[in-house]
């Protein structure tokens, strides 16, 4: 299967090619001609799956578009930029991965860090996202999927943007992109941004701070990108029962992460392309199960990563290419509640995919994938995985039916903590092995498109938490093995100033966990049986957009949660660009529109309504 994140990947060496020719021309229009338009994305399968473009409740990061997304279901506590654990198809937080360039970003001790990215929405294009083969070939210690960003190429301009609302709430934003030089061989350019935000939150004990600062400086030259970047950020948040539910605590978690990273692409010729990306990520964290007692169970984390990885594929013929993936990282962490000697740990992955065309006939190509990865660790059994499918295109049409093996070894949290008190790690936890059978289509035209998969996922010792309401002091990490049956489908329309786009998953799933003592999941049987999204973006007029998102879902029953099993969200955005000043964007918001207080997480409160109000001014 070669999905829509994996053509784009692949489309970088077309795209990077042309940059030799048209790029120096593009620069110099961008000095020229320095006005300023606000410009929001279209709704559209190949393009955007959500309508409103910031969130209502602070600034914008790269997990703001996955809220209310048909691609990812993103289970919030506070707000989605706080902390929003990110699953797909069903599968857990621990099991998504979050790939900048050529590298997933790893977070050892835990899958709820994963989303914590200090990097302005502005510098990455996506979401993507990776699933099955693609998956399987490119993710890294995921082994459902992967949430897959790129590098932007920068443009002359800037924006200071402010916003305030109910509940307390103010943010302010200043975003400025320079181009240094422009020369006929490359073109340098530097991009800077600051945000800050800060609320009582939409509930009681539901406070939020947060800071970020991000930069980069980045080359453009003859079919190749290069981006130097650093990034910080710091958050404070709190929420009842954020992460130890269903003690009835009001808790909070204080994050700092810092990312430095470089990423170079290089176009090789029209069917070849590599990228490469190495990083340094530093997270700490400090969570208090009571955020009125700092020496009341107080957990203290502090975890550094290093990696490198390699992506590309290489033509060796008129009918065949290979697709390789190399990643290595290393990791280590240091704690108040490890009990051991588990506190780092060294992971390798290798992908080969060799890719045949079989038959061309106009537009009409059938194409075949079949290759393998290994996965391994100094400190777990290593594993070969199986990597196949299978492609018919027809013009924009195709159709595919995949099969792939993924793997991936616990977080420190899981597996390397203690064994009681409110978060039971299990030191006997096995590597999860992920196998996936895919059937699906894609139709694209002017002005509709519509994607659909049908799926089977075995997954062999996947590692939840649970609840026994024979030990109810803790949850405890347990392997559990659980099998999948998944149908979705998203179509998108354009209707001259009306933009629509719709779509509905179907989830089921068998479990065992070997043990009669499990009562309740918190996670892996926390899915929707039924999930529907409506997105709608309508230009009324030139300086008016009103979007919307809409989100219903049937949750599958969890004897944790309090309240309905169903929910329905509702997020308005409307933006008007004044035509008095040129670059002036007035907007209004309201995330969760009828204060549906369903628990997105089972045992831990709901969110209320938040309204804001904000302008942008762009140059």
């Amino acid at each position: 299967m070669i999905s829509e994140s994996q053509l784009n990947g692949f489309s970088k060496a077309a795209g990077l090619a042309a940059l030799a020719s048209v790029g120096g021309l593009f620069a110099q229009a961008q000095v020229e001609d320095p006005s300023y338009t606000v410009e929001l994305p279209e709704l559209y399968v190949s393009s955007s799956h959500t309508a409103t473009v910031e969130p209502a409740s602070t600034y914008g990061a790269p997990v703001s578009r996955l809220e209310l997304n048909p691609q990812f279901d993103l289970q919030v506590r506070n707000i989605a930029e706080a902390q929003g654990d990110v699953s797909i198809r069903g599968g857990i937080f621990e099991n998504t991965g979050f790939r900048v360039g050529a590298a997933t970003l790893l977070d050892p001790q835990t899958g709820h860090y994963f989303a914590e990215i200090p990097v302005a929405p502005e510098m990455l294009e996506g979401p993507g996202l990776l699933v099955a083969s693609d998956n399987a070939f490119a993710g890294f210690n995921s082994t459902v999927g992967t949430v897959d960003y790129s590098w932007t190429e920068i443009s002359e301009g800037g924006s200071a943007a402010v916003g305030f609302g109910d509940n307390s709430l103010n943010y302010q934003r200043l975003h400025q992109a320079t181009l240094l030089s422009v020369e006929e061989a490359a073109v340098w350019g530097a991009e800077v941004e600051a945000s800050r935000s800060e609320s009582a939150g939409s509930i009681e004990n539901g406070d939020h701070n947060f800071v970020r600062y991000s930069g980069r400086l980045q080359r453009v030259g003859e079919s190749a990108q290069t981006d130097f970047f650093a990034g910080y950020q710091s958050k404070y948040l709190a929420w009842p029962e954020l992460y130890a539910a269903p003690y009835g605590s009001n808790e909070s978690d204080e994050v700092r992460t810092s990312l430095f990273l470089f990423n170079h692409s290089q176009s090789c010729g029209p069917d070849s392309f590599w990228e490469a990306t190495v990083y340094h990520r530093r997270h700490h964290d400090h969570y208090l199960f009571n955020r009125a007692s700092v020496d009341d169970r107080s957990f203290v984390h502090q975890t550094e990563v290093s990696a490198a990885a390699l992506n590309g594929v290489q033509a060796v013929s008129d009918v065949a290419k290979i697709n390789y993936m190399v990643q290595l990282a290393t990791d280590e962490i240091e704690s108040t509640k490890l009990e051991n000697n588990f506190t780092s740990r060294d992971y390798t992955k290798v992908s080969v995919l060799p890719e045949f065309l079989l038959s061309e006939k106009g537009e009409r190509r059938l194409s075949l994938r079949a290759g393998l990865s290994y996965d391994d660790t100094n400190r777990d059994a290593s594993e070969v995985s199986p990597i196949a499918d299978i492609t018919w295109t027809n013009g924009d049409d195709s159709y595919y039916l995949s099969f792939s093996q993924a793997s991936q070894v616990s977080g420190y949290t899981a597996i390397g903590g203690a064994t009681g008190g409110l978060f039971a790690s299990n030191p006997d936890l096995e590597r999860e092995v992920s196998r996936n059978v895919e059937l699906g289509a894609t139709l694209k035209r002017s002005d509709w498109s519509v994607k659909a998969a049908a799926f089977v996922r075995e997954d062999a010792d996947l590692v939840d938490w649970t609840y026994s309401f024979a030990a109810t002091s803790a949850r405890s990490a347990k392997n559990v093995d659980i099998d999948t049956y998944g149908f979705e489908v998203i179509g998108s329309k354009r209707m001259g100033q009306l933009e629509l786009l719709a779509s509905a998953t179907i989830l089921d799933k068998d479990e065992d966990y070997g043990d009669p003592s499990v009562d309740a999941s918190f996670y892996a049987l926390n899915y929707a049986k039924f999930r529907a999204t409506a997105a709608a973006v309508w230009r009324a007029t030139e300086q008016i957009q009103f979007r919307i998102d809409n989100e219903y879902r049937d949750q599958a029953d969890n004897v944790l949660r309090e309240g309905d099993d169903a929910a329905f969200f509702t997020h308005v955005g409307v933006y008007y660009s004044v035509p008095e000043v040129e670059g002036l964007e007035l907007n209004a918001s309201v995330e969760n529109l009828w204060e549906d207080d369903f628990q997105e997480i089972p045992g831990t409160p709901g969110r209320g309504r938040q309204f804001s109000v904000g302008a942008l001014y762009g140059w």
